[in-house]
């Protein structure tokens, strides 16, 4: 390392990137290569905070050695798999510079789009998303229930979440500190980053296909997402399941009091046992999805009240991977 870059790297760093890690070890190293190249380009001080996340794959390793080989990198290991939201909230409880950048490591968000960032931040923007214009290599049904799930929320929400954003964002420090208050244990940050206001901005680029690897986000880890998102931001679910009840509850009165007049006029009123099953059907199958939405808030507010941390990092980050 050459002896400038040594001094720049031991100052303050304006700037800080958040980049979480899951076993991306085929291009953790050309993630560094590109990030470290645009970066150098950014006046100021930087620093890269690289958050191992359980990787099994040797992930862990390159990232200490990046660390050992250059003071910008700084190793923040997990003891065990903790998901792609709490990996990014370690790396901002640890992010030292006046400006951090949210980006993952699988090269989709290009580092080349940092600097338009760092340009809207220094107009005055306190948060600069930025809004994938094209999404290189990703299915028809990907990209439909993505835009369908943001528009979604923005209709059963007062949270206006940009459409077609992910996490790849630029966080002024007043920002960051505000959010690093707001420890709930289900997190959705690009929720949370829209929901305390400031002045925002987006910046479009064109997302890639994976520089290697594969997804780590497979379709059981978007709905979980997206439960997080809603259950997080709307209370709508909760509100559908009362209203339910009083429609419910005011067509058995209706019903009763026609069942009662045809009594009275001794004459049948839908006969047999196929309704009596159907109905019973209905309502056990409604009644047991309302208590699975009850379920789904009642278990958030059980995390909470746990009291435990969102993540432990390892003390020593040099012990080897389990394979």
């Amino acid at each position: 390392m050459k002896e400038g870059t040594a001094q720049v790297a031991k100052q303050k760093p304006i700037y800080s990137v958040v980049a979480p890690v899951f076993n991306e070890v085929e291009g953790l190293g050309e993630f560094y290569k590109v990030l470290k190249s645009v970066m150098d380009t950014v006046e100021g001080a930087w620093e890269l905070l690289l958050i191992d996340d359980g990787s099994t794959d040797g992930s862990r390793e390159v990232i200490v050695d990046l660390a050992a080989q250059d003071s910008h990198v700084v190793p923040l290991i997990f003891t065990r798999n903790f998901g792609h939201q709490i990996a990014v909230t370690a790396g901002m409880d640890h992010a030292q510079g006046d400006a951090i950048i949210i980006i993952d490591s699988d090269l989709q968000d290009p580092p080349q789009v940092i600097p338009e960032l760092i340009a809207k931040w220094k107009e005055g923007y306190e948060v600069v998303y930025a809004v994938r214009r094209e999404r290189e290599g990703e299915t028809w049904f990907k990209r439909t229930s993505a835009s369908a799930f943001y528009r979604l929320i923005n209709r059963i929400t007062d949270v206006r979440i940009p459409l077609d954003t992910g996490d790849f964002r630029l966080l002024d420090r007043e920002v960051l500190t505000v959010l690093n208050t707001m420890r709930e244990k289900q997190r959705f940050l690009r929720g949370m980053s829209s929901w305390v206001g400031f002045n925002q901005i987006g910046v479009e680029y064109d997302r890639k296909s994976r520089f290697a690897g594969k997804s780590k986000y497979p379709f059981k880890k978007m709905m979980k997402l997206a439960l997080n998102a809603i259950t997080g931001f709307s209370t709508l679910p909760l509100q559908i399941a009362e209203y339910s009840g009083i429609v419910l509850l005011t067509f058995s009165m209706i019903y009763a009091l026609v069942a009662l007049v045809f009594a009275m006029l001794r004459k049948p009123f839908l006969p047999g046992q196929a309704l009596t099953v159907f109905l019973l059907l209905f309502l056990g199958g409604l009644l047991s999805l309302f208590m699975g939405i009850i379920g789904e808030y009642i278990s958030r507010i059980y995390d909470e009240t746990k009291g435990r941390p969102l993540y432990i990092l390892r003390t020593n980050p040099k012990i080897k991977e389990k394979k």
